[in-house]
């Protein structure tokens, strides 16, 4: 033990001393030959042999060997700087250097296994001592000096079991340390071997693993050998893959700028993990994403939200974890959607950037979150095979959507995209968004309820219980929110399309009613397209109250409301029955005027539904509506046509309606073609109404009306609206005559008796 310990101490030291001698002799020589190009490096080198000599005299508290044996229990106070400065040493591209490095670390493995002999709680620790000398005795065996300078990674192996998690973070910052000053390639790629072959055999054990993953990234751009590189990098793949370790590799890893420099974008395009553990290390990345969802929204965004975004969009580039990114894509989509909605009108401004992050440097203002957001988007889609997709996504301004005021219609889109091209994720984010929904804030519940309704369109629908899909939408549709009451409507829309489906959705009928009263385009519109599918289900009395509600839509500026309201009144007619045609028929003659007045709308398909479903009112009358009625023409240019329709329907209606009343209430209407075509039929008609009623009523409220029209600035309705009132007053006249007559009749009866 003497001569062991003695030998170390002093040719430990010489090894050390022989290497700066000859490192400097060399080094003369090529100065000599080579007109010193390598001063620099020959510079580095002197330093780093001085360092290692500083280190093997600190790392043994006593000067003198007899001490070994009368000073118990003795331990080197930095065994892990040691053997790391030795392990070096044992890589030296000069062979002699090697050698007595080789020779020295060998004797100071038998130090350290007596020492450990010596020093261990026999009690307490038996077992593992006697497991620990009998490893270091198979791997003595296997080894011989030479092959600790030929393989010096191998001195990682053996000294790894007598190394505790201090010494274990001595060798690694050591070595990560020497990185800096190394001029040898050779030792440089010795370097990164030492440090991977360590943390493959003690990953475990380690306590300091936020300081060394920070070393890591600092040293990154320092390194140049490709190889060496990737071993650096392979070291943080195999901490961040330890679950142990991976919350906080993770963590440290996203307190650097974005976006990040080339280096740590490099780390992580080039993390690679165990398939087992790939899942785990990405789900642990999207955790700490969808954790910034949940709560209520803050004033600015959280860095880390950002910060792991851009670092997804790293990760699924790389693709060196394709088949976790194929597992979790239903929660990679919709936690990236949701972070785009989030970041919609952001800039880095509005990020909650923690001090002293970018230092000397500025908050870029080039990128914002949502750019990141989008890039990581198309980059998982890409990644996991989706190209329809993300074309369709393309052709269609998808992504233009996602980014604005139309966030909800891109989620759409995409949703569809992937019930038309990829199914079973389409199935497997619906069985996802089941339990979502209802998480995490509004932004949160608005994108995963959009992505939830669009996909009730398929199959896969039918199977979830009412408490998923009839129920949710039935609470929605009693929101406050405008926009929950749309998605309801949407998804009741979707549902309606699997016919089993429509008995549920029937009960929700009330509510479904109510929303052709709301003020939103998209809200009457998708309560129409429901009832058109449910309207042969619903009986005479709830049919004419929502023909009533449809009539107030008849004219409508919005020509699709116009247009649909239209189609879902001919449905209603048609799905009257015979025996309950008395309770509707009131609403099918107070149609008439309006589907007449509009079948001469500028808008041609609004003209050519008007028609369709006055003929089906006509039919539902019994009635033979004059050819003229179904003239593309407008009426106004074909005198003797407009009478023979006015004839008609003035006759047809006496008794049973006050057209003229009702026609001339279109004569405000704010189209053109329609109010001119109102006037015209004013002034006919007068001819054709029940003298009696119009004798009670009078035509002064008419010609009023009229006389207002005659200040229009369009010509041809003032010439129009002249020629009614002169009708009107002649009817008038006609009238009073009339009756004076009558008077004067039955006065001289009186006066004959």
């Amino acid at each position: 033990m003497r001569h062991h310990a003695g030998f170390f101490l002093g040719g430990g030291v010489h090894v050390l001393e022989h290497a700066q001698r000859h490192t400097k002799g060399e080094r003369a020589r090529e100065w000599e030959e080579g007109g010193g190009r390598r001063e620099e490096k020959n510079y580095h080198w002197s330093n780093f042999v001085e360092r290692c000599q500083v280190s093997l005299k600190q790392s043994i508290p006593v000067s003198d060997s007899t001490l070994l044996l009368t000073q118990l229990p003795l331990q080197f106070q930095r065994l892990g700087n040691l053997v790391a400065v030795m392990a070096l040493l044992c890589g030296d591209p000069q062979k002699e250097v090697a050698e007595e490095a080789a020779e020295g670390t060998h004797y100071l493995l038998h130090i350290t296994l007596r020492l450990k002999y010596i020093t261990q709680d026999r009690d307490n620790n038996s077992k593992n001592l006697r497991e620990t000398l009998k490893k270091c005795r198979l791997l003595l065996e296997q080894y011989s000096l030479k092959r600790f300078y030929c393989c010096p990674y191998k001195i990682v192996q053996v000294f790894e079991v007598f190394l505790d998690s201090r010494e274990l973070g001595q060798f690694i910052m050591t070595i990560l340390d020497s990185l800096k000053n190394l001029p040898h390639p050779c030792i440089q790629q010795t370097a990164g071997e030492l440090l991977i072959t360590l943390v493959k055999s003690a990953e475990a054990r380690f306590e300091r693993v936020p300081e060394i993953v920070g070393v890591i990234c600092a040293r990154l751009s320092i390194i140049t050998l490709t190889s060496v590189r990737q071993q650096i990098i392979n070291t943080v793949s195999l901490f961040v893959s330890r679950p142990k370790y991976t919350d906080v590799v993770l963590s440290h890893l996203l307190c650097h700028p974005v976006p990040y420099d080339r280096h740590l974008a490099e780390l992580w395009r080039s993390l690679e993990v165990e398939l087992s553990n790939t899942t785990w290390v990405l789900w642990r990345l999207l955790r700490k994403l969808q954790k910034c969802h949940e709560g209520p929204s803050q004033e600015k965004m959280a860095y880390v939200a950002v910060a792991v975004t851009d670092a997804l969009y790293e990760v699924l580039m790389g693709n060196k974890l394709r088949a976790a990114a194929f597992r979790l894509f239903p929660q990679l989509l919709m936690t990236l959607l949701i972070q785009i909605h989030h970041s919609i009108g952001l800039t880095m401004s509005d990020v909650s950037i923690p001090s002293g992050l970018y230092a000397e440097q500025e908050v870029p203002t080039e990128v914002t979150p949502l750019c990141f957001a989008i890039q990581a988007t198309k980059t998982l889609l890409l990644r996991t095979l989706c190209w329809q997709e993300f074309s369709i996504m393309e052709k269609s301004g998808g992504w233009t959507l996602l980014k604005g005021e139309g966030h909800l219609q891109g989620v759409f889109l995409l949703a569809n995209a992937l019930m038309e091209r990829s199914h079973l994720f389409a199935y497997k984010i619906l069985y996802l968004l089941v339990p979502l929904i209802n998480r995490g804030n509004d932004k949160h519940k608005l994108t995963s309820a959009g992505f939830f309704v669009e996909l009730l369109k398929s199959p896969m629908a039918r199977r979830l219980p009412k408490v998923y899909s009839t129920i949710r939408l039935k609470a929605w549709l009693n929101e406050e929110s405008k926009l929950f009451r749309i998605l309801a409507l949407r998804g009741l829309r979707n549902l309606v399309r699997h016919q089993e489906m429509r008995e549920d959705i029937k009960s929700l009928l009330p509510c479904i009613l109510s929303s052709l009263h709301e003020t939103d385009e998209r809200s009457i519109l998708l309560a129409i397209q429901i009832l058109l599918q449910l309207v042969r289900m619903l009986d005479s009395t709830t049919l004419a109250t929502m023909m009533k509600t449809l009539l107030s839509l008849f004219g409508d500026v919005r020509q699709d409301v116009h247009c649909f309201s239209m189609t879902l009144f001919g449905a209603s007619i048609k799905a009257v029955k015979h025996t309950e045609k008395k309770s509707v028929e009131g609403q099918v003659l107070e149609s008439l005027v309006p589907l007449l007045l509009f079948s001469q709308d500028e808008n041609d398909e609004i003209a050519k539904e008007s028609r369709r479903v006055l003929t089906l009112c006509a039919r539902f009358l019994n009635w033979k509506l004059p050819r003229e009625v179904y003239c593309k023409d407008p009426l106004y240019i074909k005198p003797n046509e407009v009478r023979r329709v006015c004839k008609f329907f003035g006759e047809k209606s006496k008794g049973k309606i006050d057209i003229l009343d009702q026609t001339l209430t279109y004569s405000k209407d704010p189209k053109l073609p329609i109010r001119r075509t109102a006037v015209l039929f004013v002034g006919l008609l007068s001819h054709y109404v029940d003298t009696s009623e119009l004798k009670r009523k009078g035509t002064d409220w008419i010609e009023k009306d009229l006389r207002e029209l005659l200040q229009d600035p369009e010509p041809s309705l003032r010439i129009l609206a002249s020629q009614a009132l002169f009708r009107i007053q002649r009817v008038g006249s006609t009238s009073e005559a009339e009756t004076s007559v009558s008077w004067l009749r039955k006065l001289l009866c009186c006066l004959h008796t």
